[in-house]
């Protein structure tokens, strides 16, 4: 029996397109070391976004094709991860503390947006990554009923306020500093203002990701986050129908305008299920979401169906991700957030200087 060869390993590695990347993992540069011993394979990769769930399962799925390797009699793959700081608008700097602000947009209201925020930002937690929330929306915020949250932030020392945190998350919303009932009848230079006083005066602990919820449309707050706010990338929410699409591509648009990357398209109640025949039916039309995914050359992030225990768990504070961990719906989550995660690995860094340091031989 011949000796398995590193040749043959790489090849079989070139061979495998990671689904998140969308690539294989020798052109994806995940891959750090390969070793070849009496028969035993090692091989340590390093991808740019959190699975500390889908780790285990990316080596399983690796060790079974290199195990039918003639000669191969052992097979060790380590899948670690590492989030860096991406680029941002050209004339912005990522903020200190916080790698990377991903902003979630829908162009109408009704999609269900903040839902999937608030579920993208706990899939990403679970994966490892150190995640915050900020709530966007100055006019109708809804991250502290999601979340569950209704502690009023604390003021530190330095003046700043502390983030509430919720379900592992550290999160920020003007609904934390006004009464939940009480409209906000603000003025756009108002709006904008509050935006930015709840980004810049929280003191943000350390995190991978900042997901930021969005307001629907393409007006004042989104404006003032695309000029000020250092943004490494946009998701879209839609649904199917015509009229979400309409708007989905308006907002898409703007995004790229200002320069910051679209790392895909999330298709909202793509169909409902009947809860008492098991009949699924598009009701809001099929297909919309991939089609302007693939006009605008962006990824399709996935699908979710509209479900009344989103919606449930949502109102009840706990959504999905951390009421039902191990639901289909869960791991659809999951995807998408590891979908958008992994598109914004593939972009370039910060550029910010690197630490220099000086040594003696």
């Amino acid at each position: 029996m011949s000796e398995p060869t590193e040749a043959a390993v790489r090849a079989v590695l070139a061979e495998y397109v990671e689904p998140h990347l969308q690539t294989d993992l020798i052109s994806a540069g995940v891959v750090e070391a390969v070793e070849v011993e009496a028969g035993v394979v090692r091989v340590r990769m390093m991808l740019g976004f959190p699975a500390e769930r889908y780790g285990a399962e990316l080596a399983q799925r690796l060790g079974e094709r290199l195990r039918v390797l003639d000669g191969v009699s052992e097979v060790e793959i380590a899948v670690g991860w590492q989030v860096a700081s991406h680029a941002v608008q050209a004339n912005l700097q990522p903020l200190p503390n916080i790698k990377n602000i991903i902003a979630v947009a829908s162009g109408k209201g009704g999609v269900g947006k903040s839902t999937v925020s608030a579920n993208l930002a706990l899939a990403l937690a679970a994966e490892g990554a150190s995640v915050g929330v900020l709530d966007a929306d100055i006019y109708g915020p809804s991250q502290p009923r999601m979340l569950g949250a209704t502690a009023k932030p604390e003021q530190l020392p330095n003046k700043k306020l502390k983030p509430v945190m919720a379900h592992g998350l550290a999160t920020m919303s003007i609904g934390y500093l006004v009464d939940e009932a009480a409209p906000m009848i603000w003025r756009g230079p108002m709006v904008t203002q509050a935006l930015q006083q709840l980004l810049n005066e929280t003191e943000w602990p350390a995190l991978d990701y900042l997901i930021v919820d969005l307001p629907p449309g393409t007006g004042d707050i989104q404006l003032s986050l695309s000029q000020r706010i250092p943004v490494s990338g946009a998701v879209i929410v839609t649904t199917p129908q015509d009229i979400a699409l309409l708007d989905a591509r308006k907002g898409l648009m703007m995004f790229r305008k200002v320069e910051v990357s679209v790392l895909g398209i999330v298709e909202n109640m793509s169909t409902h299920v009947c809860s008492n025949c098991g009949h699924e039916e598009a009701i809001f039309g099929s297909g919309g979401g991939e089609q302007l995914a693939a006009e605008q050359g962006v990824d399709l992030l996935g699908q979710l169906p509209l479900a009344a225990s989103i919606r449930l768990q949502a109102d009840a504070g706990a959504p999905t991700v951390v009421s039902e961990p191990e639901s289909d719906l869960a791991a659809r989550y999951r995807s998408i957030a590891r979908h958008a995660a992994a598109r914004l690995a593939l972009q370039g860094d910060s550029g910010a200087f690197p630490e220099i340091s000086i040594v003696d031989d």
